[in-house]
């Protein structure tokens, strides 16, 4: 390539570009999540963990038992979402059946991470149950959507209507909030107009072809996704105590889930504790404020992931049970 005064300009060759950005993307990832792991760290040593103890052991039963049942409520409602996929494509699975697929994907999701959990496990279960990739596909994404879909309306509810009270030093203020707020309810009635306007229009997209719900059916998403978010922040709220308006935890939590998504750290792990302790330390003592999300950690991640590892596992014993019999039959 010559400029305009004639002089040649030397370049590196595309394939060089190519060979060369997976070593910088790696570098960049792996220099943030030292990043991270120092931050986190850093933020540990600073933590008195025996006033930390001493505030688990004094949250009450009945608190715990509370927030529990929130808990278990959430995972039940959670297990509902891949019904609308089942609506949608037709496949001949049993309710019981999917709820109990989406349950075991769901605790190693929130754990392992969403390819792991969401994504791994959903097709390992569904495909030893018979269901062909494309339906799975569908199945999954439509689970995915719903869930998101309900973070648009209950985080720009939380945004717009009850704006978080930040610390002092933060240079973001309400306002700001308000209109991301606003962003979010926009987004999310733009997606009600077009299953209003458009239901049944096909979409490709990277070979796989979706279709736009019905009206009825996106207001059922919007039903039990922002009842689920509702719920989740009502877990985190008991175990406060109500020390912390119900908006504000529910505004931080959500900050935190896409804090979460973003950093890719399984089980969101010292994400979701980070944000809580930058935006209410000022308003809730350190030590409670750990207490209350290590509970919740118990409850809504590790509890779960028991109770859903046992299923996976009788789960494969009863397909390998199956693959056998089918053997012996056949000889």
């Amino acid at each position: 390539m010559t400029t305009a005064a004639g002089g040649r300009l030397h370049a590196l060759p595309a394939s060089g570009w190519r060979r060369a950005w997976p070593w910088a993307r790696r570098t960049l990832v792996w220099g943030f999540f030292g990043l991270v792991a120092w931050l986190l760290v850093s933020q540990a040593r600073s933590i008195d963990w025996h006033e930390v103890g001493d505030a688990i052991a004094a949250l009450p039963p009945l608190t715990l038992l509370g927030a529990g049942l929130l808990a278990a409520c959430s995972f039940a409602l959670y297990s509902t979402y891949d019904l609308l996929g089942r609506h949608l494509t037709g496949h001949p699975l049993r309710a019981g059946t999917v709820m109990g697929v989406t349950f075991i994907s769901y605790a190693f999701n929130l754990n392992l991470g969403s390819l792991v959990g969401g994504v791994a496990f959903r097709y390992r279960l569904y495909s030893r149950l018979g269901l062909r990739n494309d339906t799975i596909t569908r199945v999954l994404g439509f689970s995915m959507l719903t869930n998101w879909i309900g973070y648009l309306v209950v985080a720009g509810a939380a945004f717009f209507f009850w704006p978080l009270g930040l610390p002092p030093a933060w240079k973001v203020d309400g306002e700001e909030l308000r209109l991301l707020g606003a962003a979010l309810l926009v987004l999310a009635a733009v997606y009600l107009l077009v299953c209003a306007f458009a239901h049944g229009k096909r979409w490709h997209v990277r070979g796989h072809e979706l279709r736009t719900p019905t009206l009825r059916m996106a207001l059922l998403q919007f039903l039990l996704s922002c009842t689920n978010w509702s719920l989740i922040g009502g877990v985190i709220w008991l175990l406060l105590q109500g020390q912390v308006a119900y908006p504000q935890v529910l505004a931080v939590l959500l900050v935190a889930a896409v804090a979460g998504v973003i950093t890719h750290v399984p089980a969101g792990l010292g994400v979701l504790e980070a944000v809580f302790v930058a935006l209410l330390a000022h308003q809730v003592a350190e030590a409670q404020l750990l207490a209350a999300l290590l509970a919740y950690r118990g409850l809504y991640y590790l509890l779960p992931l028991l109770v859903a590892t046992l299923a996976y596992f009788a789960t494969e014993l009863r397909a390998r049970r199956g693959r056998r019999a089918r053997i012996a039959h056949q000889k």
